[in-house]
């Protein structure tokens, strides 16, 4: 077990971290929506209501979706663009998706490569654009997790207030859903973009997400 801690360190600390920081903003959450529903005389409801309420799926979801939207361009990016002195980028002559040797594919493969690297065909064309295509997936799947449970709030409000109900498509046309997934995806452009060009002329000892510190500032992906 301590092993198996060690070795996975990274992911344990973040998955630790996720689900309590997702039951802080459940319980956060809970509050200010009995706090709204006590403003307008309705009556409160249980944490177990809230956690699987679309009122909270719609604020959990418009901030998962701009996250693998964020991961989902920058893998795409990062094959063909570059970007001289940092580390989130390849070398200068190397964009595109390289070789077959470069990548060990096939007859290029080690002993110890995935099966699915070594097969060739389909297999190996849907293995090598396998963490683009799942991250995709992840966004659309949370994209329309949003839109739905976004609907179904927007609806509920609608009735509150005594007017009538809008359809999927008609909601994903209105303004303030775009407002609100715009927001969300503007924020992770920046944060990427920020952080690409920043690590060109910034350190950080010891993280693989930074050149060594004395690593020359043009001194691009793995040449750092």
């Amino acid at each position: 077990m301590r092993r198996f801690a060690k070795d996975n360190g990274l992911s344990l600390a973040f998955g630790v971290l996720f689900v309590v920081v997702l039951g802080l903003q459940s319980i956060a959450g809970w509050h200010e929506h009995n706090a709204q529903e006590l403003a307008h005389r309705a009556d409160a409801i249980s944490w177990l209501s809230y956690v699987t309420s679309s009122s909270f799926g719609v604020e959990v979801l418009e901030n998962w979706q701009s996250e693998y939207l964020q991961f989902t361009l920058f893998i795409l990016f990062t094959v063909w663009l570059i970007q001289r002195g940092s580390p989130e980028s390849k070398e200068p002559g190397k964009a595109g998706t390289e070789s077959e040797r470069d990548q060990r594919i096939g007859d290029h493969a080690n002993e110890d490569s995935p099966l699915w690297a070594r097969v060739g065909g389909l297999r190996t064309f849907v293995f090598s654009n396998s963490l683009l295509l799942l991250m995709t997936t992840l966004w659309l799947a949370s994209w329309l997790g949003q839109s739905i449970t976004g609907v179904v709030v927007f609806n509920q409000e609608q009735a509150e207030h005594g007017q009538g109900a809008i359809s999927w498509g008609e909601y994903l046309t209105r303004s303030d859903f775009w407002e609100r997934t715009l927001q969300n995806w503007q924020s992770e452009l920046l944060a990427v973009g920020s952080m690409a060009i920043f690590a060109v002329y910034l350190r950080q000892r010891g993280s693989p997400e930074s050149k060594p510190v004395g690593a020359s500032h043009t001194a691009t992906g793995v040449e750092g």
